[in-house]
């Protein structure tokens, strides 16, 4: 399926996946009497609903791949690897999904991860305020592909890390540091 099929039939999984969230809450609040949701359970929830949204967005396989994010004194690196080195259909699309980002986000086009994680995503606005100002990069990985920022502005940097650090927490099990 096309980046554009994709997009366009992002309502319907969407929806439900609102409705798991809400699910989720309510009964958090029934388990949890009048003190509602833990914050493992909210945790959980935006885990589950993360991983819904993405699913509409990335083609590759979450189950089958791993995100990482890297923070340096310059920026950070993101790099998505299949967990199985021989899985060549989920290296190609990780290859494909990559290249499409690097050329979205180098003009200031953040609309997948917002799609994903919120609007309100820590330093999703000043990276695309400062678009122009961030180098992005693609390279292959042996099992995949990673993207490359880099930047001298000290605020773009913050925004980096505080970004990737919000990736992290969001696709949980799908994603770590380093």
């Amino acid at each position: 399926m096309d980046l554009e099929k994709r997009r366009k039939n992002r309502r319907i999984p969407l929806l439900l996946a609102g409705l798991a969230v809400i699910a989720a809450a309510s009964a958090g609040y029934a388990l949890g009497g009048q003190s509602g949701q833990s914050e493992a359970q909210a945790l959980a929830a935006r885990q589950a609903e993360v991983a819904a949204k993405s699913r509409q967005v990335m083609p590759f396989d979450l189950e089958r791949t791993v995100h990482r994010f890297a923070k340096v004194g310059t920026g950070g690196l993101q790099i998505v690897t299949a967990k199985d080195p021989a899985d060549a259909r989920q290296i190609k699309l990780i290859r494909e999904h990559l290249t499409e980002e690097v050329a979205r986000f180098s003009k200031g086009d953040f609309g997948d991860p917002a799609s994903i994680h919120g609007g309100e995503m820590p330093g999703l606005r000043e990276l695309e305020a400062g678009h122009d100002r961030v180098e992005v990069r693609y390279a292959e990985a042996s099992t995949g592909a990673q993207i490359t920022y880099t930047t001298s502005d000290p605020t773009l940097i913050k925004a980096l890390h505080a970004w990737f650090d919000a990736q992290v927490t969001d696709h949980g099990q799908h994603a770590q540091h380093g």
